[in-house]
């Protein structure tokens, strides 16, 4: 299942994952009056869940994380890298780079639980029904459902959007390509019929369809001119989520305002929720910048991506005494794989054995202890931190997966578990750099004049891409280690809208990737991962992966009967993966740091799921306030 668009459209970065949608006998009860009028007698449910048993029946009142008596009013100031050039999100990522906040003004049909796996619930849609086969899926929208000029949210908005997303957006165009038809079956109810039956993940990928107004769209603007979905704009957007755009500069900055007549602020999957009546985002090139303005002041909160920085940037005034609160929020919602991407469209890196020699050129432990004070760990799956990383052999279930297929994978996949070079020292160093110039002597490449030349005798010279500070630090650690072995490095650090329309069109030779990944992983694989995907402009897979072997394991994950095989086969996949080398893994960490300034306060406990949950599960603390003066 794919990280929720909605989530990351709020906080502009990964956070929690979307769950997967299957009822439970005790949700079947609580619905099962409700089934005479679905089609075929399957019954209306209120929440839909994978595997695993949903928590919440259909009369719940809240959430159980939420403060049902937050207060609600205050302001808060974050921060955002990058910038923006468009309020259209349809074509983000080909056209456009839209702000993280338009995730408040619009809304999905289901909205995910930040306290289980796998769980959703309804929003616009109030209940959803689908066939023992699940061949399509129906959802019936709220009645009261309405957009912020107070028209009602219909079918035709849902059929609208799909086709929006489907058309214009080669992402999702893939994402959704097993939804063959959206149609209106009642006044409230909207159909998705899928291509074949059995995909477990079909009804939840309709349920995450983020949904945009037919009519306003269809329509003109302030200057008469007609509105196109399939083009960058910005023109404040219509929305029925809690909040709509009150001001901005483009590029500069973005002001929400919460909506007072928000039409689902009483209904229990808000209860707790949305309480700023202001959230202003501040636009800033890099971290460094970002860092003073919040030292400044001049922003509440920020996410520290570095570890060397939060370590030392943050001795100041205002932490001394109390006035800023450094504080470590666990990451239990997310696996993760980050690394240098290699090209493989660029036929240098057509073999394996140079690509793994760049692996141990990479001298993480060293990288570690000298610009990041020893917190990291390295990446050694593409599921790290989850159930799903594969470790040691495979066994059991996971085996019977890659037996068929052994001729098309790396037959040490069977024999050695795989490991990253441990550097360190300088004799580890030498001894790694030693078995990379084997691996590409034994590749046909040669060393010349000091200089590596391919199988034909041209040099070999890379370029890896950038696009702040961070990322560079890094790259230059990894510098003269390949130049060591004779490959001749340049660094070229880009804005952000240079990078992503690079990106795109996947013109680089390395790149840092990174890819999030649920606890019920799903169809995104095939974006990730799959051959289909490879050449498509604007896709994740970055790295331009074409494997047989990967793209068999992947449908084993769509279409995984339980949670044993979908462990098994995302293990699988992972182990396939890692020796195939496609990137040079980088570090993790279980936490995500912030400061802030101590004006706001949170739910205790805080949902285990839900990283940070700032600022919806937030409020503003007019005591902590006043207690730290007035901002700058």
């Amino acid at each position: 299942m794919k990280i929720s668009r909605r989530r990351v459209l709020q906080s502009g970065a990964i956070a929690a994952a979307v769950p997967l949608f299957q009822t439970t006998p005790a949700a079947f009860l609580v619905n099962a009056a409700r089934a005479s009028d679905a089609p075929g007698g399957a019954p209306w449910r209120h929440a839909l869940s994978l595997f695993d048993d949903i928590k919440y029946p259909a009369d719940f009142k809240r959430f159980d994380y939420v403060n049902p008596d937050a207060p609600k009013g205050g302001s808060v100031r974050q921060l955002e890298i990058g910038t923006f050039d468009s309020f259209n999100i349809v074509v983000a990522g080909v056209k456009g780079n839209p702000p993280g906040g338009l995730g408040l003004i619009y809304e999905t049909l289901m909205v995910d639980s930040r306290d289980e796996v796998s769980t959703g619930y309804g929003l616009l849609a109030e209940a959803a029904t689908y066939p023992d086969d699940r061949s399509y899926v129906i959802y019936r929208l709220r009645q009261e459902a309405r957009w912020h000029d107070g028209k009602p949210v219909t079918p035709e908005d849902v059929i609208f959007s799909f086709n929006a997303f489907k058309t214009h957006s080669p992402m999702y165009s893939a994402y959704y390509r097993h939804i063959v038809k959206v149609e209106k079956v009642g006044d409230r109810d909207v159909k998705f019929v899928f291509d074949a039956p059995g995909n477990r993940e079909l009804p939840a990928i309709a349920g995450q369809l983020v949904i945009l107004p037919k009519h306003w769209w269809e329509g003109t603007d302030a200057q008469g001119r007609k509105r196109d979905v399939s083009a960058t704009m910005l023109e404040p957007p219509l929305g029925s989520g809690p909040y709509r755009i009150k001001d901005f500069v483009a590029a500069r900055s973005l002001v929400m305002e919460r909506v007072p007549d928000y039409w689902g602020a009483k209904l229990p999957v808000n209860i707790g929720l949305n309480n700023f009546d202001q959230i202003r985002y501040e636009f800033f090139r890099d971290d460094t910048v970002a860092r003073e303005a919040f030292k400044a002041d001049q922003v509440d909160w920020i996410l520290e991506r570095s570890a060397k920085e939060w370590s030392t940037a943050y001795d100041f005034p205002a932490v001394r005494d109390g006035r800023v609160i450094k504080e470590k929020f666990p990451v239990n919602s997310v696996g993760r794989m980050q690394g240098f991407v290699f090209n493989l469209r660029r036929p240098l890196f057509s073999d394996v054995r140079l690509r793994r020699a760049f692996n141990f050129a990479f001298d993480f432990e060293e990288m570690n202890r000298q610009l990041s004070t020893g917190e990291y760990s390295r990446d050694n799956s593409y599921f790290e931190g989850t159930e799903l990383a594969s470790s040691g052999l495979p066994q059991g279930l996971e085996l019977q997966l890659l037996e068929p297929l052994r001729d098309k994978i790396s037959p040490e996949i069977f024999t050695t578990p795989y490991t990253n070079p441990v550097g360190g020292s300088a004799e580890a160093l030498r001894g790694n750099l030693r078995e990379a110039a084997r691996l590409l002597k034994e590749a046909g490449f040669d060393v010349r004049d000091r200089k590596l030349v391919d199988p034909q005798g041209k040099p070999v010279s890379v370029e890896f891409l950038s696009r702040d500070q961070g990322d560079e630090r890094i790259i230059l650690f990894y510098k003269p280690n390949l130049e060591r072995l004779g490959i001749t490095v340049t660094v070229r650090t880009v804005d952000d809208v240079q990078y992503q329309n690079r990106l795109r069109a996947f013109d680089f030779d390395l790149v840092t990737g990174l890819w999030a990944q649920s606890l019920s992983p799903g169809n995104e694989q095939r974006d990730f991962f799959g051959s289909q995907a490879a050449d498509r402009p604007g896709s994740r897979n970055l790295a331009g992966i074409k494997n047989p072997a990967v793209d068999a394991l992947i449908e084993r994950i769509i279409y995984a009967p339980n949670r044993a095989e979908l462990v098994a086969a995302c293990k699988a996949l992972d182990r396939v993966l890692l020796w195939n080398f496609y990137v040079v893994p980088q570090f993790t960490y279980g936490f995500q740091r912030y400061a802030r300034w101590d004006r706001f306060s949170h739910p205790e406990p805080m949902p285990k799921y839900g990283i940070s949950g700032f600022p919806t599960l937030w409020w503003y603390d007019e005591t902590k306030a006043a207690k730290i003066g007035k901002r700058s």
